[in-house]
Formats: C-alpha cells, structure tokens, sequence
C-alpha cells in the first residue's frame, strides 16, 4: 500500500480537535472520511500533533495508507473535494516511504501564538487570536520567555492531564514579535522544539501576558518553573490564539 504525507491547514473552531472522537467533529475525522469517498473502507491516519480543540494549522503534516497507486496532486485535489464545507485543506501531498512516519520521523515542531492588543472587538479576525484591552510591554515578556529557553522540567507549563511520561523537555526557541497594526498592537509568539507537553504553549503564553501586562516580573517566571508546581503557572490562554505552524522532518516530503 503506497503511503502518502499530508500537509494539512485547518480552522480550528468547529472541530474538538485532531484526534478522532465518536461523538464530536474532528480534523482526523473529517480527513479520514474523505479518504473513504476515495476508498471506501475504513481508514486510519496518523499526524505529526494532536492539536487540542480550537486550536488551528497551516503545517500539521499527517500520512495516509492508499490500496491504488494516486497521482499525489489528485490524491491532495479530490481530497479537497470531499472535505467541502469543512474548513480543512490539503495543501500538498507527496509519496513517502512504507516506514515514513509524520509523527514519530519529525525533528521539530513549531507553533505561533497571536495575541491583538486593542480595545474595539476583533471583526475579521475573531475566533483566529485572543485579544486583550491593556497594552504589553514585550520586552518584559521576551525577558520572561528567556527563563524557559533551553532543557527544563516544564512540570509547572503542562496540564494536569498530560500523559507524557517525563515532564522533561529541550525549548528550542520562544520569542516575541511585535506586529504594529492600524488599529491595535500584535503579538506573535513563536515557538520551537523537537516535542510539547499538553497545554505547554497556552501555557506559556498566558503567563507572559500577565508579565506583559505588568502583573508578573519577568523573573516570576524563572521562580514559576523552579517551582515544578502547576499552580505556580500563570493562566492558560484560550485555544483560538494558536497555531501548528509547521513540522521539520530529516528530508522534507514535499520538496
């Protein structure tokens, strides 16, 4: 059976996440039952990160298992086809090998959160970052993200849920963008590393807007995550403002 990579973009809103539910939408649901229009038969994708419910992608990657031989661009057109109206989307699709694995081959992961300082309410934009009212100073909260750099026990920046087994991980990058806008300041906070902890990046995030907001030193987040303490953290942010911006793999399928 020829395997296929999958570059996958979603809006987030109206599924429960990624992963397959029995009662409720979700990403891999809704591919793998394009898959079936296809195929018919069941079908059992995998992807490189399960993204929690209202989170959203412009470079999840996932693989499929096909019986016939597809030409990869009418494999990724007709897939688009049987998705409609669903805000998911194949933007490439490539052969791989019989062993290429989008979750465990990946190398890296990497997510962007979007944070709209401005005090009308988002129109256009709603539903795709969280927006607060009080300005931010993005020194402080880039003097804060700089603690969190580096190999970590991150106990205090999981959720209580989470079910890796160590709390243990290297924070490649996390750092600030400031984006001015007409009407309004953005953040974009990108973050990179090989693996994430559930709930590691809101996480992160909404304690760094209590240090932009001036509610935290950035040196209250040295002493959080000393802490190993999940009640240290600071609030998690809402779901809407982030993003799986991309996956790196050895060799990069679609290329």
């Amino acid at each position: 059976m020829p395997r296929y990579a999958l570059l996958v973009e979603y809006h987030g809103a109206p599924f429960a996440g990624w992963q397959r539910q029995t009662d409720q939408p979700s990403v891999q649901g809704a591919i793998e039952a394009a898959l079936a229009k296809l195929e018919p038969r069941e079908h059992a994708i995998a992807a490189a990160g399960r993204t929690d419910a209202g989170v959203h992608a412009t470079g999840q990657v996932a693989h499929c298992d096909m019986e016939r031989d597809w030409d990869p661009f009418r494999l990724s057109e007709a897939l688009n086809y049987h998705l409609k109206p669903a805000p998911v989307a194949i933007l490439k699709c490539a052969v791989v090998a019989d062993d290429w694995h989008a979750r465990f081959d990946a190398l890296e992961r990497r997510y962007l959160f979007r944070l709209m300082s401005r005090r009308a309410p988002l129109t256009f934009e709603a539903g795709q970052m969280w927006q607060v009212k009080h300005p931010l100073d993005a020194q402080a909260m880039q003097a804060g993200a700089d603690h969190l750099i580096g190999h970590h026990d991150f106990t205090t920046f999981r959720s209580t849920i989470c079910q890796a087994k160590s709390p243990v991980k290297t924070l490649d990058e996390l750092r600030v963008e400031v984006v001015p806008r007409d009407i309004g300041t953005e953040y974009r906070f990108h973050v990179r590393a090989r693996s994430f902890l559930h709930n590691q990046v809101r996480s992160f995030v909404g304690t760094l807007e209590r240090v932009g907001a001036g509610s935290w030193r950035p040196d209250d987040v040295e002493a959080a995550l000393a802490a190993k303490d999940r009640s240290a953290c600071g609030p998690v942010s809402p779901p809407h403002g982030l993003y799986l911006a991309g996956v790196e793999y050895p060799d990069d399928p679609f290329v």
